[in-house]
């Protein structure tokens, strides 16, 4: 068997997302859908949802992008509410999507630190997400990240036709 070479990383700049990224915001995560690795959605968007999502995005919540040298957003991350409870004010959720093509050269690993950092500087204590056992990339990116396993909702959603389970994960700040 032929020895795979790992792709290159990608040279990204992480920066705040704008109105200019929501094509680039709606397409990633439409593949995201698509690709059932990494939501239960199963609709897709489309641009005018995508633009009131993020003209909606409060202080606390901000959606950043990993753009490349040519500017062109190549993957996204969120900070999301966990709970509208005021006990868990200091809890927050987050999300990433990354372009199909650029996954697996380095682009999580540009966000997911920048994502932390921003939740630290909001104030939150905890970041926690819910994810598919099953994508493997997107767990280890979780664990170099010093996340870790708190447990699984056993057969959450169903997606195609089959139930699936979802773990969920947790990192201090």
């Amino acid at each position: 068997m032929p020895h795979e070479t790992p792709p290159t990383p990608i040279r990204v700049h992480v920066r705040a997302a704008g109105p200019e990224d929501v094509p680039a915001i709606t397409r990633i995560y439409n593949a995201g859908i698509e690709d059932r690795l990494a939501t239960l959605e199963t609709e897709p968007r489309d641009e005018a949802e995508r633009a009131a999502w993020l003209a909606a995005r409060s202080e606390r919540h901000p959606v950043l992008v990993a753009a490349n040298e040519a500017g062109e957003a190549i993957g996204w991350g969120s900070i999301n509410p966990f709970n509208p409870r005021p006990a868990y004010r200091h809890v927050a959720d987050f999300s990433i999507y990354v372009d199909r093509e650029a996954r697996g050269q380095g682009v999580g690993s540009a966000l997911l630190p920048a994502l932390i950092e921003t939740a630290r500087g909001l104030g939150y204590h905890k970041l926690v997400l819910a994810g598919f056992p099953f994508n493997a990339p997107g767990v280890a990116l979780y664990r170099k990240f010093g996340f870790r396993e708190i447990g699984t909702y056993r057969e959450q959603g169903m997606l195609d036709g089959r139930w699936v389970d979802v773990i969920l994960m947790e990192r201090m700040l």
